[in-house]
């Protein structure tokens, strides 16, 4: 048997260097290109909420995925990638991309973004690995950043899809511009909510994630995608330790170390877009896991209220240019304890005890993890036939008001709404 599978592989790995001399050369340019993104934000509380938020990161914050450029009126340098790319030879290729603006101190260990490289065989199957994005959303792995509709992204993607990790993913196209697909599966090191997926792995699991994306002509995109994972946390010789859900049909110590947060996402997406007219729309589903974990180094509280809780987002866009002025609007929802879960006799979230609210500020108070965003803009292009190349964006955004803990004179679940003017130039 062994030998019956050894002799079919030696015959191909024989012929691929026949064939790569059969094969013409093509001529290649090997300088290295460089482009870049520069994007200056404005932001402006429309009350003085958010300016309070780092001081009230319990209950309902404690799932709120607010942007730390909110937290108070100023001017932030968002963005300032450069990118570095080349060919060493016809289909192979590379690209490092870096930002000197990302804050270091703030478990992101490097400035360092993207790092890979790619290789494509003639028969059009591509091998890419190194450190990127590791395909979730349509926002962060499909959409390019600097053609964003909005200053920021949506809730979904800001938690689970714009972040990096290192790997490495198959993918192959198919189909034409009329009608055509790609498939892309991959592994990764599972690093993206420890250190940014800027590290080596700490245990022997890794992520394994897979796409499939359609394309029906130049207006239609659509597809779907998937990520199935576990803890980031060293697991070796029993170093696992169970964290502890609060109620008295929480889970056994070892029910928690055997189910290592399990971490998983499933989104799928559409876009419509015929240059005047765009739409898109997103839902994506999954389990918490190690984002809010379970286990730790040592003893403490859960992070989440129950051991398999899921998450579910959703966003709408709609979006309408007209030369060089565009004005969209988005809708965006999204529940970090879909079915409402928990292991108390009585709500978490809104009751202290079974039938006793919960009260802070002698007032009651809900904590129910779902948050929706309404946000409204206007994008300027200073060269409308190059969108990315230099813009303005205006974008008011409408937050639910239950992330925030009451201050010392108020009543009842707060939270906040931000004006946001954005510069942006791109080359």
């Amino acid at each position: 048997m062994k030998r019956t599978f050894l002799a079919p592989l030696a015959v191909l790995l024989a012929a691929l260097p026949a064939a790569a001399q059969d094969a013409t050369p093509k001529a290649v340019d090997t300088t290295p290109k460089i482009s870049g993104l520069l994007q200056v934000w404005y932001t402006q509380m429309l009350n003085d909420n958010l300016r309070v938020d780092n001081a009230s990161k319990t209950n309902g914050n404690k799932y709120y995925d607010l942007p730390s450029q909110f937290v108070e009126n100023t001017f932030t340098i968002r963005r300032s990638e450069i990118k570095v790319s080349g060919e060493i030879m016809s289909g192979v290729t590379w690209e490092v991309m870096f930002d000197p603006s990302i804050n270091t101190s703030a478990g992101n260990p490097s400035i360092l973004q993207d790092a890979a490289i790619k290789y494509t065989t003639d028969f059009g199957l591509e091998f890419k690995l190194g450190q990127f994005r590791p395909l979730q959303t349509y926002e962060a792995s499909i959409r390019p950043t600097p053609e964003l509709i909005f200053a920021e992204r949506a809730q979904m993607t800001r938690r689970f899809g714009d972040k990096r990790d290192r790997g490495a993913t198959a993918a192959y196209g198919f189909g034409d511009k009329e009608f055509g697909g790609k498939i892309t599966v991959g592994a990764f090191n599972g690093m993206s909510d420890a250190i940014s997926g800027k590290g080596n792995d700490t245990n022997a699991q890794k992520d394994f994630v897979a796409r499939l994306e359609f394309n029906v002509g130049k207006e239609q995109q659509f597809g779907v995608y998937t990520l199935q994972g576990s803890t980031d946390l060293k697991d070796a010789n029993g170093s696992l330790v169970a964290r502890t859900f609060a109620g008295t049909n929480a889970p056994a110590a070892a029910d928690i170390v055997d189910d290592k947060d399990k971490t998983t996402n499933l989104g799928a997406y559409y876009v419509y877009d015929n240059g005047a007219w765009h739409f898109d729309g997103e839902v994506m589903t999954g389990k918490l896991g190690r984002r809010l974990p379970s286990l730790g180094a040592v003893a403490g509280p859960a992070g989440r209220e129950a051991l398999d809780q899921k998450y579910l987002g959703y966003y709408v866009t709609a979006a309408y240019t007209t030369g060089a002025n565009t004005f969209a609007l988005r809708y965006d929802s999204m529940n970090y304890n879909q079915g409402d879960k928990w292991y108390t006799t009585y709500n978490p979230y809104t009751e202290s005890a079974p039938g006793t609210p919960l009260l802070v500020n002698g007032a009651p108070v809900d904590y129910t993890p779902k948050f929706r965003e309404v946000t409204a803009g206007y994008t300027y292009a200073f060269k409308p036939e190059k969108l990315k190349a230099a813009n303005i964006k205006v974008n008011y955004i409408w937050r639910s008001k239950n992330f925030l803990a009451p201050g010392p004179t108020q009543t009842g679940e707060q939270g906040g709404d931000t004006a946001v003017v954005a510069f942006q130039v791109a080359f």
